[in-house]
């Protein structure tokens, strides 16, 4: 029994800023240098891939609700 929908849109984000966190603490602990401007374009980037594969995620749902591969949405 499935007990929520799987959204892989929020999983990709939250697996994209997790990352991004983990790299700073470790910046913070002084395991490796990170330059502080880097943040910006990996939050941007994981968001646009989130909202990617959100989209990608919501035709597919769609598409199977409509009644398979020859239907239109």
């Amino acid at each position: 029994m499935l007990r929520h929908e799987i959204r892989p849109g929020r999983l990709c984000a939250g697996t994209v800023l997790t990352a991004t966190g983990v790299l700073y603490a470790g910046d913070a602990g002084g395991a490796w240098e990170i330059p502080w401007f880097l943040a910006l374009p990996l939050v941007a980037g994981g968001l646009f891939l989130a909202g990617a594969v959100a989209f990608v995620a919501g035709r597919a749902r769609r598409r199977r609700q409509a009644g398979g591969a020859g239907a239109e949405a």
